[in-house]
């Protein structure tokens, strides 16, 4: 059997790491700090089962699950959580193993055996969302985040832009901002009919650019209605932004 522990903080792993030692001594062990390696090393390594972290920077633990259910032989999935007694409720109630931290080692020993893999439909709950989940050549109405406070969502007819800062994108609108999992990359090939790339670190809704904006040392950036921010434009796209303005 092999198992792939994952979750950002170094002393969870470990913890886990040691209780695994204990329940499955002749265990392959493997652990990764994030999402992204998460999803290199299942590609890699194949492993039959992840204990996943939900609340981790950048990629979190549901969106790793929902890349992972879309593998043709996906590896069962634990997933590991900090939620208080009420969410942890809610999760049970989707069937899906969970370990609520500090992990112990009888209910480590029980989620082993309940593993299994997540389907949509769980992931669709885990979420929030109150919407089926869109097909592959759909798109989704809505993108949603692990915060503090629980999954948060912002609907996408509402975002002005998607901003990249460091390893996170913050999705913009009028009443908030949400720091979210997608890459800029992701976003820009599912949203590339409403959203146009104005920089690499940036993505801006066509439907609420106002005008474009040169200052007084030349650089361009984009007025968008409802919001102060004003993305810049990079020389390299500045061209297709006018043109895609022209067309619309």
């Amino acid at each position: 059997m092999k198992l792939l522990v994952v979750d950002d903080e170094l002393l969870a792993r470990e913890r886990l790491l040691r209780l695994l030692a204990r329940l499955q001594p002749d265990a392959v062990c493997l652990e990764a700090e994030g999402g992204e390696q998460a999803l290199a090393m299942v590609r890699a390594e194949a492993p039959d089962l992840l204990l996943l972290d939900i609340r981790m920077p950048g990629m979190d633990g549901i969106e790793v699950a929902a890349r992972l259910s879309e593998l043709e032989q996906p590896p069962a999935v634990v997933f590991c959580t900090a939620y208080d007694e009420y969410a942890l409720e809610a999760l049970q109630h989707q069937t899906v193993a969970y370990l609520l931290k500090p992990v112990r080692e009888a209910e480590l020993a029980r989620a082993l055996s309940d593993a299994g893999r997540v389907n949509r439909m769980q992931l669709a709950n885990l979420r929030g969302s109150n919407f089926d989940q869109p097909g592959p050549d759909q798109e989704r109405r809505q993108v949603s985040s692990q915060t503090h406070r629980g999954v948060e969502t912002m609907a996408i007819d509402e975002i002005r832009c998607f901003i990249a800062e460091q390893k996170y994108v913050t999705a913009c609108s009028p009443t908030a901002e949400l720091l979210i999992p997608d890459t800029l990359k992701d976003l820009e090939s599912e949203f590339g009919q409403r959203f146009l790339r104005v920089h690499r670190n940036a993505l801006v809704a066509l439907q609420y650019i106002v005008r474009l904006q040169r200052d007084d040392s030349g650089t361009w950036s984009v007025v968008l209605d409802g919001i102060e921010a004003r993305p810049a434009v990079s020389r390299r796209h500045l061209s297709e932004v006018k043109q895609r303005l022209v067309q619309r």
